[in-house]
C-alpha cells in the first residue's frame, strides 16, 4: 500500500540510528537501573563507566532496596529554552489530507478540525504537508508533460481545502515542493501555486525535496518496461545534494521561509551545518526520525522495544549536534516527521498503548535537547495512523489511537513558554519523570512508568505546601490497542466531536513533609499540577 512505499523511503538505514541511539541514550534524561545513587541538582547520577549530562530529567544510578520506589526532587533551576509555541503538530502526504479533512473546502471536516486544535490549545497549529508525495507532487504548467515521477497534481479544490483547514484552525503550514524532478521551473510553478491558493500568511515555510539521501538508491518511478529510474545517479552524495538544493531553491520566492533538509539518514544528519552553510537562505532546518523499522515482513518489532531507551532519548540524542549546529547559526531546528515504527508500522503493535507512553516521553526528550517543534506522522489506513476519519450521511467520526491521548497530555503538561525542570534523586528502573514550570509558577510534572508492576514516586517541590490536581493515562496494558483513558475520559471506540468525553478522574494530592507521593499503576502515566501560591 501507498503508505508503506512512502515510509520505506523514509527510514532506510534506521537500524544504524538505533545503534548509535542505544549508545547516546543517557544523553537526554537518565533512569534508574542499579543500587542506590543519588546526583546533586542539574547532574544525573550515573553507574561508573556511564556520563551524565547536566539538566536531565530522568535519573540514572543504581537500583535500590526497593525498587519500586524512588524520590526525585526539582527545585529553581531549568534547562533548555522554552517550550515553543506550536511545538506539537501532525504531518501527512499531499494525498492525505483531503483523506482526513475532505475534498470540499466549503464543508471540512469538523471532527479532524478539533484534534488538530487538542494538539497545541490556544495555539497556532504547525501542519507538515509533503512526506515521500513531495517528489511525487506537481502544479501543472501549461504545455508540459508532467515528469514520469508524478502521481499528484495540486488544482484549486486541493488548495482550498488547505487554505480553509488552515484558517479554521488557525495554522501554519509547511508545505512540500518538488526536489526530485530536478526543475527550477517546476519549483517555481509549484511554489507559486501554493502561496496564491494557500496564502502567503497561513504557510510557515516552503520545504525543498524529502529525504534526498535516497534518491539514488529507491526509485522515483517505472517504465511500462518494468525499468526502475531512480531520481538521481548512483554517484549520488551529500556534496551534490547541498549543490542541487542551492541551485533548485533559486526559483522559490524569497517572501517565503525556505525549510530544509528534510533528511533522516544517520549518515547525513551530522553534516546539517555544512547543508546550512551553503544554503544561507534556510530559515527553517528539518529532520525526520523513527527509532524503529519495519520495512520487511521478516523484522519483528515488539511492544518492548517501543518502550526501551533508544526509542524515546537515545532518537532525541542522535539529533542533539544537529540542533546545536542549527542553532549556533539562528536557525530553528523542527523534527517534522516522527513515528515510532517506519514503512506504515505495524499490526497490533503501532496501535498499542505502548506508543502513548513513547509520544509523551519522547516529546520531552526532543524538548530536552533543544527542538524547536515536532510534527508526529499520519497516514490514512497506515498502522501508524493517529486517528481514522469517516464520513457517512449522518456526518464525520473519527477512531481515535493510543499514540495521540500521549501527544494530548504533553500538550497539558509542557504549554508554550513553560521551561524544563532540572531535577535530582533517585528512581526505579523503568520510571521517567520530567517537569516544568509555566510563566505563572505552575510546576507540571509528567510520571511515566513503563514496567509492568506499580511503582510509587515522591515528587519533592521545595517550599511547596498546595494542595496538588493528579490525572492519570491508562489503559489495561502496554499492548492493549482499546481502552485508553485520560483524567478518566476517552474518544470511545469513535468519537463526532474530535473532544474527551465521560467522567474526569481528576483527584487531589496533599503534600507530606517528604513531598507529593504518587503510585503509579503498571504501564501508565501521571500528570501532577501544584499551582502557585
Amino acid at each position: 500500500m501507498k503508505q508503506l512505499k512512502l515510509s520505506a523511503r523514509t527510514v532506510t538505514a534506521i537500524l544504524a540510528v538505533v545503534v548509535l541511539a542505544v549508545a547516546a541514550g543517557a544523553v537526554a534524561y537518565a533512569t534508574s537501573r542499579g543500587s542506590h545513587a543519588t546526583a546533586t541538582p542539574g547532574t544525573a547520577a550515573h553507574q561508573p563507566g556511564q556520563t551524565g549530562q547536566t539538566g536531565q530529567t530522568r535519573q540514572t544510578g543504581q537500583t535500590t532496596a526497593n525498587p519500586a520506589n524512588g524520590t526525585v526532587t526539582f527545585g529553581s533551576g531549568t534547562v533548555g529554552q522554552p517550550i515553543p509555541s506550536g511545538y506539537v503538530g501532525l504531518t501527512t502526504e499531499y494525498r492525505g489530507l483531503e483523506g482526513y479533512a475532505g475534498n470540499n473546502p466549503a464543508a471540512l471536516d469538523p471532527v479532524f478540525e478539533q484534534l488538530i486544535r487538542n494538539l497545541a490549545p490556544g495555539q497556532s497549529p504547525v501542519l507538515r504537508i509533503g512526506g515521500d508525495s513531495t517528489d511525487w507532487t506537481w502544479y501543472p504548467i501549461p504545455h508540459m508533460t508532467p515528469p514520469g515521477g508524478i502521481k499528484f497534481s495540486l488544482d484549486k479544490t486541493w488548495l482550498g481545502v488547505a487554505s480553509n483547514l488552515a484558517k479554521a484552525v488557525g495554522a501554519r503550514l509547511i508545505l512540500g515542493i518538488n526536489l526530485e524532478a530536478d526543475s527550477g521551473r517546476i519549483a517555481a510553478a509549484e511554489a507559486h501555486g501554493l502561496i496564491n491558493g494557500v496564502g502567503r500568511a497561513r504557510i510557515a515555510a516552503l520545504e525543498l525535496g524529502n529525504e534526498p539521501e535516497l534518491y539514488a538508491t529507491f526509485p522515483w518511478y517505472k517504465l511500462p518496461s518494468g525499468q526502475h529510474v531512480r531520481g538521481r545517479p548512483p554517484t549520488y552524495t551529500y556534496a551534490s545534494f547541498v549543490r542541487d538544493f542551492a541551485s533548485v531553491s533559486r526559483a522559490i520566492p524569497r517572501s517565503t521561509t525556505l525549510a530544509g533538509p528534510s533528511m533522516g539518514a544517520p549518515m547525513w544528519i551530522p553534516l546539517l551545518g555544512q547543508f546550512l552553510s551553503g544554503n544561507r537562505r534556510v530559515g527553517l532546518a528539518t529532520l525526520h526520525r523513527y527509532p524503529l523499522k519495519h520495512c520487511s515482513a521478516a523484522t519483528h518489532i515488539t511492544v518492548p522495544e517501543i518502550l526501551a531507551d533508544s526509542s524515546s532519548t537515545g532518537l532525541a540524542a542522535s539529533v542533539a549536534g544537529a540542533v546545536a549546529a542549527s542553532h549556533a547559526r539562528h536557525v530553528p531546528l523542527r523534527v517534522d516527521e516522527m513515528s515510532a515504527i517506519s514503512c506504515g508500522g505495524v499490526n497490533g503493535v503501532s496501535h498499542s498503548f505502548a506508543t502513548g507512553l513513547w509520544a509523551l516521553d519522547a516529546l520531552f526528550a526532543m524538548a530536552r535537547v533543544g527542538v524547536d517543534g515536532v510534527n508526529m506522522q499520519t497516514a490514512p489506513g497506515s498502522w501508524n495512523e493517529l486517528f481514522g476519519v469517516t464520513q457517512s450521511k449522518s456526518g464525520w467520526s473519527a477512531t481515535v489511537y493510543p499514540a495521540y491521548y500521549g501527544m494530548m497530555m504533553f500538550a497539558q503538561a509542557a504549554p508554550p513558554g513553560s521551561r524544563l525542570l532540572k531535577p535530582s534523586g533517585s528512581l526505579g528502573a523503568g520510571v521517567h519523570v520530567w517537569a516544568t514550570r509555566a510563566g505563572d509558577g505552575t510546576v507540571r510534572v509528567t510520571l511515566i512508568n513503563e514496567t509492568s508492576g506499580s511503582r510509587s514516586v515522591t515528587v519533592h517541590l521545595p517550599a511547596q505546601t498546595v494542595t496538588a490536581t493528579l490525572e492519570r493515562l491508562q489503559a489495561p496494558s502496554a499492548s492493549a490497542t482499546q481502552g485508553v483513558t485520560l483524567d478518566g475520559q476517552s474518544f470511545g471506540p469513535q468519537t463526532r466531536t474530535g473532544q474527551l468525553a465521560g467522567t474526569s478522574n481528576l483527584t487531589f494530592v496533599k503534600p507530606t513533609t517528604t513531598g507529593y507521593t504518587i503510585t503509579l499503576t503498571a504501564a501508565s502515566a501521571a500528570l501532577l499540577t501544584v499551582a502557585a501560591k
